[in-house]
């Protein structure tokens, strides 16, 4: 089953037809609320608010391991992303689309990123992180529309709430990044230990503050952008269900992640984590 995150601006699509909500719980706390089932173009699917249901937590205070492992619980084979983000390139504007490919981890280490630890040994490769397979799928249906795609873009993921100094913003595009946010890490690497492939559609409000020919981000400008965007996101997603299993069928995410990273013999590991474990590796 596809499931759908939806990050600022994308709390809720008005054309969802509601299915059912379904159980929050999880071994790492209670995911975010708007966690449900819903029906789009006939297709149903998983859906959940990164921020909550009322955008009520800031980047820092998401619960990323019980939002993935709550999806992978409830069928999730392959996640779309929705996210807003900032520019750090001229040519990707406002109301563009980025697909990521790489990212570049500028948090503070407040997070809890990883399903191991705590008795749990393995590594992960991230060297790849999105899935190859969605992103073919979506060129070839991203050509309908109207609005401008940019691909193997480069996200700079940053602690907030804070937006960024010129300073940093310019030493985020030495570094090599194209679009900045607060939320992809540890979302993807997540979604990569649980072996689903992730698909990041991420959608420009605005241009950081890096140049001052242009101006600079504000709340404001970034609520505008966001609703412009939300349509946008919605016809796309209208097109991606339609492939259903096709769109990320051949991925090797499901045989990635904890299923060939565990770094230790199933029996050694704590028997408290051993069910759960075996959720995220099958």
């Amino acid at each position: 089953m596809l499931a759908i995150i939806g990050g600022s601006g994308f709390e809720n699509f008005e054309e969802f037809e509601f299915v059912a909500e379904l159980d929050r719980s999880t071994p790492f706390g209670d995911c975010a609320t708007g966690f449900k089932k819903v029906r789009i173009a006939g297709q149903e699917c998983l859906f959940i608010s990164r921020h909550g249901k009322h955008h009520e937590h800031l980047p820092s205070e998401v619960n990323f391991r019980a939002n993935i492992f709550a999806l992978k619980k409830h069928g999730a084979k392959a996640i779309v992303s929705f996210s807003a983000v900032g520019s750090l390139k001229k040519e990707f504007k406002p109301g563009d689309m980025v697909i990521t490919s790489q990212y570049i981890d500028r948090t503070k280490g407040f997070r809890k990123h990883t399903f191991l630890g705590e008795g749990i040994v393995g590594h992960v490769s991230l060297a790849k992180p999105i899935c190859d397979i969605m992103e073919q799928k979506l060129k070839t249906i991203a050509t309908k529309f109207d609005f401008q795609t940019h691909y193997k873009g480069t996200y700079i993921c940053i602690e907030g709430p804070y937006f960024s100094t010129q300073a940093e913003s310019k030493s985020y595009i030495g570094a090599g990044a194209d679009i900045i946010g607060m939320t992809h890490f540890p979302e993807f690497a997540l979604a990569r230990e649980a072996g689903l492939a992730y698909l990041p559609c991420c959608w420009v409000t605005d241009y950081d503050c890096w140049d001052d020919s242009i101006p600079h981000v504000t709340v404001a400008e970034v609520i505008k952008v966001m609703k412009s965007n939300n349509l946008k996101a919605f016809k796309l997603l209208k097109e991606l269900v339609q492939l259903k299993s096709d769109l990320w069928q051949g991925t090797k995410a499901a045989d990635g992640g904890l299923k060939t990273g565990l770094f230790m013999p199933l029996e050694q590991v704590p028997k408290s984590k051993i069910e759960w474990l075996k959720l995220l590796m099958d």
